[in-house]
């Protein structure tokens, strides 16, 4: 074989795997670009080739999607959890890529959507202003840490005490607390606020009324992170400009974060090194692979997607509202029951804790 022939196979080969790549991640763009204003909101980003690890964790094969995980023979598997740790580091360093620094961007500087990358926005000033300067979980490391969920398995759960007792405490999409302490808890660390939040949680504050339930919301959170995902797709700038103005105007206690621009795929990059074929994580399981990297042992809490609990109950989609939706829907961009599966695998191995039963009230 000449050494030209060589060289035309070789080139052809390389465009061949080019062409694959550039095929799936576009297929994935385009699945998140059609639902991302009604989904369930996370975090997007563009992909940058990581190194990976030639030798993926292998996940068991899970024999029942719906058992109780809440058993108390569970052990922490501490290696395991380490070894986890490390290999997402990999791909991602949560510290670095939770939040967009000040240093990155300047007052009107452009920045395409990442689903729609003929649209742009613009870096506004008050956008800038909440930019930190450094990254809110610079040198933060936590023994416990608890990340909720949102299903309606939390309800009647009695976890509210358990969670609030963790070092550091997760919460999703901006759920309300006050008028659910006694399952959910009250304590929060961290909290994600997807920009359709704004819409569907208080009606795109059309009134006075919800102006103030927004604030009141916001000032709740009592210094903790409020993690922004600002540049997913086009049409929701003017939600996170509202909610910027108003933690401004109001001088809010928050320490904002926007992620950075390749985390979701990042992420999403991890778990398919892993063998778990998702589209696009949801907030939840983006939360916690985030957390391995400043949390020793992570408990999962309000993770349940399916309609009805182990004992036939209809379980509500949020705990907090009548909204409904479909699983495993092939228009959605999330693919929960796999997700859920996976992290039952990693429960019975130890590395993580899958709460999805009443908790033990103390004596």
């Amino acid at each position: 074989m000449s050494f030209e022939f060589r060289i035309l196979m070789f080139g052809i080969g390389t465009a061949l795997v080019i062409f694959v790549i550039i095929a799936d991640i576009s297929e994935v763009e385009e699945e998140i670009a059609n639902s991302v204003l009604n989904a369930a909101p996370t975090s997007l980003v563009t992909y940058r080739k990581s190194k990976v690890s030639s030798s993926p964790i292998p996940l068991p094969c899970i024999k029942s999607k719906t058992s109780n995980s809440s058993s108390p023979e569970w052990t922490f598997n501490r290696t395991l959890s380490n070894l986890i740790r490390k290999n997402i580091l990999r791909f991602l360093d949560a510290e670095r890529d939770i939040s967009i620094l000040k240093s990155t961007f300047k007052p009107g500087d452009v920045i395409h959507y990442i689903f729609d990358r003929q649209s742009t926005t613009n870096i506004s000033e008050n956008l800038y202003h909440l930019l930190p300067t450094v990254s809110p979980m610079k040198n933060q490391h936590y023994k416990q840490c608890a990340i909720v969920g949102n299903s309606g398995i939390l309800l009647n759960s009695s976890c509210g005490r358990e969670i609030d007792s963790h070092d550091f405490v997760i919460r999703c999409n901006l759920a309300p607390v006050e008028e659910y302490a006694t399952d959910v808890g009250l304590r929060t660390s961290l909290v994600t606020m997807n920009p359709s939040v704004v819409q569907r949680a208080f009606q795109d504050l059309n009134s006075e009324e919800w102006v103030q339930r927004f604030v009141h919301r916001l000032q709740s959170l009592s210094g903790s992170v409020l993690w922004i995902p600002a540049f997913m797709a086009k049409g929701g700038e003017e939600r996170v400009e509202w909610a910027i103005r108003l933690i401004l105007l109001h001088t809010v206690n928050v320490r904002t974060a926007f992620p950075s621009l390749r985390l979701l795929h990042a992420v999403r990059g991890y778990w398919l090194t892993n063998h778990v074929q998702i589209k696009r994580p949801t907030t939840g399981l983006l939360m916690y692979t985030m957390a391995t990297r400043f949390c020793d042992e992570i408990h999962l809490y309000g993770f349940w997607p399916f309609a009805h609990d182990p004992d036939g109950k209809s379980v509500k989609y949020h705990y907090y509202d009548t909204l409904t939706y479909h699983y495993t829907s092939g228009a959605s961009p999330h693919t929960m029951p796999l997700e859920f599966r996976t992290l039952s695998a990693l429960h019975r191995q130890g590395a993580l804790r899958l709460h999805t039963g009443p908790c033990q009230l103390p004596t």
